[in-house]
């Protein structure tokens, strides 16, 4: 007898003159057939949703000092600006500005030098556009690594869903928009454990080489890396020792085969930092500690109308259940389900171990300041729910299955497509119509919205506002040049001079009180769900 998996996992004996296979769903055979070819047009058309956002977003908070620190380690070669965050994804942000002749400045605050490096570009727009379009390789790597994995894994079908709904999610589409650095860690870490899955089964030396160097650019991308990749390892570690009950003689021979192969991970891996670094450990281990210091003494968060600076437990979860959208949510929930029921497969719960390996160690700490901290959870929930909308057909029936998952795929559709080009502010139906009363900051109003608020103004005809939002340090005067604002003036908040007030909804739960006066005229940008 000989066995194979199909599409659907599920597993299909046959004999060596077993008589024609039946004809597979016509839904499945195209998957199957097309699989390449839709996975491909799915990461191009998320690439051009994407790229339409550069210059349909003002700055947000954090973007100019990442530019402001990438940009001080190509044209200075040094990196002490701030170190708390390593420097990939900020050195891939600066390299367009720097190829277009921007260079560092030295101003005191890295804040401020970053701002002034894109005044001083003279070209605002194109030089934050070029910042933008620096990380989306990490966006497309993203996607590849979704592809591969599930191609790898689950077969052709799985990868052309799981590929297709990654790249519909608004917060991988928002992230991949943005000079920060957390599409950077959602590639890389993918790819660290797709390589790590990839060593064990075949532990030779170019393996383990691949897997030191995407480990290495995965603490690279972001010092959360050492956190989160032990623990998604150690969990896929312990998913097949649930599923094989390997003895202690067999762990102990499947260490030593790995052993030679894993040295290698580690050298190269450890080389791949360190030249990074230019070989200086200074920065490396004050970026590791104050990162760790900064989670001990925590930062101020916006949970359900409460501020914290320790955080909550919770926070990541309510983040996901009102930021993802509905129909994804219930996919990747059943394809949890189907992972563990097919955990005698350990591939099939590896999904799981690695989007655990992200929520869970987040959910101890207290950094609660964005769901983009933990955005790269969606590879795994991607992948579950591919397996979900595979075993449909077989749950519903063949035609009700496959109308079901089109008909789910298509409201993600829908519900990316309004929200344009800001999917940053994206909120599905469990939010209702006040989204800023269960989370701000990153996961609502980040600044980006200032030139959204600049063409809706100038539509009304209204010539002078007062400004309170959150932005990323943009003088007035430089927003009305850049973004087009009316005229800004001085904002006072005894509300006496009246007038049109322009106030973010995150200063507007912070400092409620301040603007108890004024009555909201409108909502600016895309509407809710």
């Amino acid at each position: 007898m000989l066995f194979r998996s199909d599409d659907t996992g599920e597993a299909v004996r046959t004999k060596q003159t077993a008589a024609p296979a039946r004809k597979a769903p016509s839904p499945m055979a195209f998957l199957q057939k097309y699989s390449t070819p839709i996975c491909v047009a799915m990461i191009a058309i998320g690439a051009v949703r994407i790229a339409s956002t550069y210059t349909a977003l003002s700055l947000t908070a954090d973007e100019p000092a990442h530019l402001a620190c990438g940009m001080e380690y190509l044209s200075r070669h040094t990196y002490t600006y701030e170190t708390q965050h390593p420097p990939l994804a900020r050195v891939m942000a600066a390299l367009g500005p720097y190829l277009a002749g921007v260079r560092t400045i030295g101003l005191a605050s890295f804040q401020a030098e970053g701002i002034e490096e894109i005044r001083k570009s003279g070209h605002p727009i194109r030089t934050t556009t070029l910042m933008r379009l620096g990380i989306l390789p990490f966006f497309l790597l993203a996607c590849t690594v979704v592809w591969v994995w599930a191609r790898s894994y689950y077969g052709k079908a799985t990868a052309a869903v799981a590929t297709t709904v990654f790249t519909l999610l608004p917060q991988i589409l928002a992230d991949g928009g943005l000079g920060t650095t957390d599409m950077a860690l959602t590639a890389c870490l993918g790819l660290a454990f797709l390589a790590m899955l990839r060593w064990a089964e075949r532990p030779d030396w170019r393996r383990g080489l691949f897997f030191g160097f995407s480990t290495a650019l995965a603490v690279l991308a972001k010092f959360s890396s050492l956190l989160f990749f032990p623990i998604a390892a150690a969990l896929a570690l312990l998913a097949y020792w649930a599923a094989a009950r390997p003895g202690g003689n067999r762990l102990a021979s499947l260490a030593r085969e790995r052993l030679a192969s894993f040295g290698i991970a580690v050298a190269s891996g450890a080389l791949a930092i360190l030249a990074a670094y230019r070989f200086s450990l200074a920065p490396l281990f004050d970026g590791i500690r104050s990162v760790m210091l900064h989670n001990q003494v925590g930062h101020t968060s916006y949970l359900l109308g409460w501020a914290s600076r320790a955080g909550w437990w919770y926070y990541f979860p309510v983040a996901l259940a009102v930021k993802t959208p509905i129909p994804f949510l219930a996919l990747a929930l059943a394809g949890i389900g189907v992972a563990i029921a097919r955990r005698s497969n350990p591939q099939y719960l590896m999904p799981l171990a690695f989007s655990m390996g992200v929520l869970l160690p987040a959910m101890a700490g207290r950094l609660d300041i964005g769901l983009r901290h933990i955005l790269p959870v969606y590879i795994g929930f991607s992948l579950m729910a591919a397996m979900a909308v595979l075993r449909l057909p077989q749950w519903l029936g063949q035609r009700v299955g496959w109308t079901t998952a089109a008909a789910l795929v298509a409201l993600m559709i829908f519900s990316g497509v309004k929200q344009h080009p800001d999917y940053l502010a994206y909120f599905n139906g469990f939010a209702g119509d006040s989204p800023e009363k269960i989370l701000v900051d990153s996961n609502y109003d980040w600044g980006q919205g200032s030139i959204i608020a600049a063409k809706y103004l100038r539509n009304r005809g209204i010539s002078e506002v007062s400004y309170f939002g959150v932005d990323a340090g943009v003088p007035p005067e430089e927003m009305e040049h850049w973004y087009g604002m009316p005229h800004i003036r001085k904002l006072d908040l005894t509300l006496e001079s009246g007038g049109w007030f322009v106030v973010s909804p995150t200063l507007l739960v912070e400092t409620s009180n301040r603007f108890e006066g004024l009555t909201p005229a409108a909502r600016v940008g895309p509407k809710i769900g």
